[in-house]
């Protein structure tokens, strides 16, 4: 009977939760989160935790996977047993250590060994109830007969202390000097010493908190007497489990990317061979055909690939291209663009890049109507619950499609004008292969407003950033019913004439109504308060933050109105603000016209959305400043540069900001390195395809091979080949310079690009 839910954590450190499942031992969640990982890990965990009412949440259970281990899993389903919620085991963070071996004479004479251990400094330890620790290191040299123990200083209020303190312990003694040249601990005493280091959190009125602990053999310095590295903190006893009770079992589904993101030199020649794709005749010679081609099992594919196209404005007339392909082989009016093709599967993630906004603007406000409402739709007599009435339900189910349907109807002037420019083209290509059908040129554009866009975030807002969290199975069942209604009056050409013909105009007119979009939902922070405390400190409070495209404004209560608003058009700097500020993680500050904001958001994740989409709906802004300061003003001096006019400029530069334009934001390097990598996973289809083309190109009569050959689109064998062969060559030269670099990259904490997507489709079973 217990009501659970579940957490997802970076090391100690939560990232998201899904909703609340009511009393059930075997809850499915059905949540699906994606984020890009904005620092170091070493640990993704899931954690179950029973609701508590009058009391805090108690974990049931977690599952954690090491960094490392993630790829083991990526891709498929997977169960995994819970396992217990130990606060010895919940560690994270590394330490910097120096050790080394010395030679001392002692009181009477005799030469000895003394180890010197310096620890030097800390990084990424937990917080503790939301803030920064009060870290502080015990050193202790231990053996069968022997535990010496030193402790630090306690650093105050910070995740990242920095220690620099040395310790000295007696390993050992010689009773003569003469027997060896040089000095060396005797084998059996090094074998069983060890330097064990531990890494407390100090509490003035309560038992101190572990946050981890490593250990080094002694015998590491046998042959490097100075070693100098940094450890990951493990959990206590090295996590040595007893065995428990049987918690249940979590089903995950991840996905899980880690690139390694050359310079962007480096992948010039793929990216020139991509983007002429459109110039290409036939258009199934082209590299960007080709790799849809090779990899049509794969849907992921497309997605860097549109996102290289749109950033280069070369996505309308390469999807111009494979649509004229695909509508040469179509030979019905009422199937065009009804299939997992090519074409379809570019635009359909064109329209989940581009239209966000227009899915929010158009969408959100009905949608959050239906599921805060709750009223039941359900028209189906079987599944009607008792007291329902059928045509109180179909009025509801009626009204709710109705002010959908218009909502859509009349939303052109919100439309992207990326999106109007490729229907105008798929309309236009329609009407030339189906020259006698006049209502192909609507149904070519339905197909895909209605049918892959509108119908299907109606069906899964949650999947398209609507909804927080999966809706309950009323909702759900609720939104099916709209969803098909939907589909099905955008399948009538003369119904979505309608809206054709006003997007006719916002071709011409681009019109884009940028003051009513909500694009970030209320968020719980921590807001520092601009005034004082009777004793002069200023403090945190919690505030829920909201964002338009119009105002930025904070709330002392969700719901509530507005305590504080700020013009966006005022904003002139968005930037992170360092952790010593105010020994806090996750803050950024936003620089406008009077005094500095200077919020903490809820985790790593949450701050970089922040600081992503306040860059957004600010960039254009007049008198955007060019320097910041990262820190604050305090005691009379900036306390980065440490300049004591409070108007003084700022000392760093501030984050480029991009143009007003969507398809700027895209990381081209990040993309092509993901295209790569499929490029030479799929290396044998490459080779398969040049022998087809070889075949074909030499032998006119039947293929040898039709079964492997049939696979691919080759119109054209000798030019396929060609952009083949290209694209040999530019995956030769970039494996090399991977190869080149995989020696001095491969270092904990390198500044690879690391990205992280994973389904929450999971159970919990008793």
């Amino acid at each position: 009977d217990l009501c659970t839910f579940c957490t997802i954590s970076l090391d100690q450190e939560e990232v998201f939760r899904t909703k609340v499942f009511d009393k059930s031992g075997s809850p499915f969640y059905g949540e699906d989160f994606y984020f890009e990982i904005p620092r170091p890990f070493q640990f993704l965990s899931f954690y179950v935790y029973a609701k508590g009412v009058f009391q805090r949440d108690l974990p049931v259970g977690k599952v954690s996977i090491r960094k490392d281990d993630l790829c083991k899993y990526s891709g498929k389903e997977h169960w995994f047993s819970l396992q217990p919620v130990d606060p010895n085991s919940e560690v994270q963070g590394k330490v910097h250590l120096e050790m080394r071996l010395n030679e001392v004479i002692t009181e009477n004479g005799s030469i000895g060994q003394h180890l010197l251990v310096r620890i030097i400094e800390c990084k990424e330890l937990p917080l503790i109830s939301g803030q920064n620790c009060d870290p502080y290191a015990t050193v202790s040299l231990v053996g069968p007969a022997r535990s010496d123990q030193k402790k630090t200083k306690v650093k105050k209020k910070t995740s990242n202390p920095c220690f620099e303190e040395t310790f000295f312990f007696e390993v050992t003694r010689s009773s003569s000097y003469s027997k060896k040249s040089h000095f060396q601990v005797e084998e059996e005493d090094i074998e069983k010493l060890e330097i064990k280091v531990d890494l407390w959190n100090s509490e003035n009125l309560a038992q101190d908190v572990f946050l981890g602990e490593t250990r080094v053999p002694v015998k590491v310095l046998r042959n490097d007497l100075t070693h100098k590295a940094w450890y990951l903190l493990q959990p206590k006893g090295n996590g040595s489990k007893s065995k428990s009770d049987d918690l249940g079992s979590l089903r995950l589904k991840l996905t899980y990317i880690e690139d390694m993101v050359l310079p962007s030199a480096c992948y010039k020649p793929l990216c020139n061979l991509l983007l002429k794709s459109p110039d290409v005749k036939p258009i199934s010679a082209s590299a960007a055909h080709i790799l849809g081609d090779i990899c049509r099992e794969r849907y992921e594919v497309v997605l860097p690939m549109v996102r290289l196209l749109l950033y280069h404005n070369r996505f309308v007339p390469f999807v111009s291209a494979v649509a004229t392909l695909e509508l040469d082989n179509t030979q019905e009016a009422n199937t065009i663009f009804r299939g997992n093709s090519l074409a379809t599967r570019c635009i359909d993630d064109m329209m989940k890049i581009v239209g966000k906004s227009y899915l929010a603007v158009t969408l959100k406000p009905v949608i959050d109507e239906i599921c805060d409402s709750n009223k039941s739709c359900e028209i189906d007599p079987i599944k009607l619950k008792e007291g329902d009435n059928v045509e109180v339900n179909k009025e509801h189910l009626q009204g709710y499609v109705q002010k959908v349907f218009s909502l859509i109807t009349q939303s052109s002037s919100s439309c992207p004008p990326l999106m109007c420019d490729v229907f105008r083209s798929l309309r236009q290509l329609a009407c030339k292969r189906f020259p006698g059908d006049p209502h192909v040129q609507y149904s070519a554009v339905s197909s895909f407003v209605f049918l892959r866009f509108f119908a299907v975030a109606v069906l899964s807002p949650h999947s398209f950033q609507l909804r927080s969290h999966l809706p309950d199975p009323e909702i759900s069942r609720t939104l099916t019913l709209i969803s098909k209604t939907i589909q099905t009056l955008g399948s009538w050409g003369s119904l979505s004439k309608k809206l054709v013909r006003t997007k006719k105009c916002s071709i011409t007119k681009r019109v884009f109504d940028s003051h009513t979009s909500l694009l970030f939902s209320l968020r719980e922070v921590q807001k520092r308060a601009q005034g004082k405390k009777r004793l002069g400190k200023k403090n945190f409070k919690k505030r829920w933050l909201r964002v338009t495209n119009k105002e930025l404004t904070y709330h002392k209560h969700k719901g509530k109105e507005a305590i504080c608003i700020i013009n966006v058009k005022n904003i002139r700097a968005v930037e992170k603000l360092d952790e010593s500020s105010f020994n806090r993680k996750n803050m950024f500050q936003v620089v406008h016209s009077e005094k500095p904001l200077y919020v903490q958001a809820g985790n790593c994740v949450e701050a970089s959305e922040w600081l992503e989409i306040l860059g957004q709906v600010s960039r254009c802004n007049e008198g955007r400043l060019t320097t910041f300061h990262p820190s604050n003003y305090t005691g009379g001096a900036w306390q980065c540069c440490k300049s004591q006019s409070s108007s003084a400029p700022g000392c760093k530069p501030c984050t480029a900001t991009m143009l007003a334009n969507l398809q700027l934001d895209i990381d081209c390097d990040r993309e092509a390195e993901r295209l790569f990598s499929f490029l030479s996973s799929n290396d044998v289809k490459l080779h398969n395809m040049e022998d087809a083309c070889a075949s074909m190109a030499v032998y006119q009569g039947p293929q040898r091979e039709p079964e492997e050959y049939s696979k691919f689109t080759i119109q054209e064998p000798k030019e396929t080949f060609q952009t083949l062969k290209q694209l040999r060559n530019v995956m030769e030269e970039l494996q090399r310079q991977h190869d080149t670099r995989s020696d001095t990259t491969a270092q904990y904490d390198s500044l690879y690009q690391t990205y992280l997507r994973y389904s929450f489709i999971n159970s919990l079973e008793h």
